[in-house]
């Protein structure tokens, strides 16, 4: 007789309370090792979800909609050669990108609001009204309840809610078995804050953006915006709340290098590579990290001081018919310019393929988002929270610079330069403007030369 054997969800890093979108197989399937058998949805990515051995599908154990985690029984499997493949060891799922993500946690599209009107409330000691806060600093959200029995929260939903301040005693859970998840929490706060009137809220202390109805004007159509897109709107709108962003504009001369770079074509052809600016600058920010130890950190929890980080992994920013992505190049600092050219080609292929993994989009230390090869001469990036700065790059230009000094009388001529703009954003609650503009000179003075990115 067959033995049976359960599938689980197997190790999916840090995703929690993920939903399933599709289910591949049903009761009476064939599966074979490796099939998928469903397909599982987070704020940075979809999955597919194989089999760990080859039989039949005798019972599911989800249905479509329900929210899984690490652990969670799909199915009820017939095998003839048990034990060759235990549920334990099941491959890791195959992954398909939805977000530039960012190492930063992503949450789901109410959060920032919820966040930032307990945070105000926090700070600004209001009594009356209700509030989500536990009874003191040293109190924590999943502490037993009055019965002696803990919270049912996964690891993801209880951090969430100590961020909050949130006592999940007082939230009731929707999934499975009175599982609290994070979504049950966004719903506990928003029932316990005071409501304001109708409209789409911005954020805390924000005015409310005015409920229109635009058929009244004329046709409208409705689309439903893409979960990558729902994804950013949660990444930028709390970076964008809770850092204050300065931009800082400047211009690089890259005029030799450029002619370094064409006169390398065939030695980048020859390895099957393509050279761009973006590859060059990827070198000189890393030198220019290492001297401007800020520019690598991020702010404590408490923010009292900063965590500065002493690995140069930059986040570059990838656009796909599918969305933006920010996968990361790691030890940017020891690789050479081919060899960083050939790994951010792999990675832009994975993220048009929509197959990188989590890992692929985690731990930058600063991101780099180009346009030049759209166009434009300049813009303000939204810093990538917990990091502090993010460098954008605009098309190369040809324009006249002056070869003498601001003597006018000494002499010299106009010529024609390269000239490739830099939009350095930061946090100003870390970084100053001088600071900025150190950095982005810095920068400019390392592409001006490539001999420099050798020193």
């Amino acid at each position: 007789m067959p033995d049976q054997i359960e599938i689980r969800i197997p190790d999916i890093g840090d995703f929690e309370d993920v939903e399933i979108v599709e289910i591949l197989v049903g009761p009476g399937d064939r599966v074979e090792v490796d099939e998928p058998i469903i397909s599982i949805e987070s704020d940075k990515a979809t999955m597919e979800v194989p089999s760990p051995v080859a039989g039949e599908i005798l019972e599911l154990r989800v249905s479509l909609g329900d929210s899984v985690s690490e652990g969670t029984i799909l199915a009820l499997v017939a095998v003839e050669e048990a034990g060759e493949v235990s549920p334990q060891s099941a491959p890791p799922p195959e992954q398909d990108t939805l977000e530039e993500e960012s190492p930063a946690e992503v949450e789901t599209a109410e959060e920032p609001a919820a966040t930032s009107v307990v945070q105000e409330q926090k700070e600004e000691g209001r009594s009356s009204e209700p509030s989500v806060m536990s009874g003191s600093e040293d109190t924590e959200s999943s502490r037993p309840s009055s019965d002696g029995t803990a919270p049912h929260a996964g690891p993801g939903a209880r951090r969430f809610a100590r961020e909050l301040g949130v006592d999940l005693n007082q939230a009731s859970g929707s999934g499975p078995h009175g599982r609290i998840l994070r979504g049950d929490i966004v719903t506990h706060v928003k029932s316990v804050m005071p409501s304001g009137s109708g409209g789409v809220s911005s954020g805390s202390g924000i005015p409310t953006v005015p409920d229109v109805d635009f058929s009244r004007y004329g046709p409208v159509t409705e689309v439903a915006l893409p979960k990558i897109r729902r994804v950013a709107a949660v990444n930028l709108s709390r970076s964008w709340l809770n850092a204050p962003h300065v931009t800082q504009q400047d211009e690089a001369d890259v005029t030799e290098m450029e002619k370094f770079r064409r006169r390398s074509k065939d030695e980048a052809a020859r390895r099957d590579l393509k050279l761009s600016p973006l590859h060059f600058v990827l070198k000189a920010v890393s030198i220019a990290l290492r001297e401007f130890p800020d520019f690598r950190s991020s702010l404590s929890p408490d923010g009292e001081g900063l965590i500065v980080k002493d690995y140069y992994h930059l986040g570059v920013a990838v656009d796909t018919e599918h969305g933006l992505v920010v996968p990361v190049l790691r030890d940017v600092d020891q690789k050479g310019i081919f060899q960083l050219a050939g790994e951010l080609a792999e990675l832009a292929e994975k993220a048009r393929l929509r197959k990188l993994a989590p890992a692929d989009m985690q731990g930058a230390v600063f991101s780099i988002s180009s346009l030049g090869g759209i166009g434009g001469t300049a813009f303000s990036p939204i810093v990538n929270v917990p990091e502090v700065s993010i460098l954008g790059l605009s098309k190369l230009e040809v324009k006249p610079r002056w070869s003498g000094s601001f003597d006018l009388d000494a002499g010299g001529t106009f010529e024609p330069r390269t000239i490739l703009p830099l939009s350095l954003s930061y946090d100003h609650r870390v970084i100053d403007g001088a600071a900025a503009a150190r950095f982005t000179t810095r920068v400019s003075q390392l592409l001006s030369d490539p001999a420099y990115l050798l020193l």
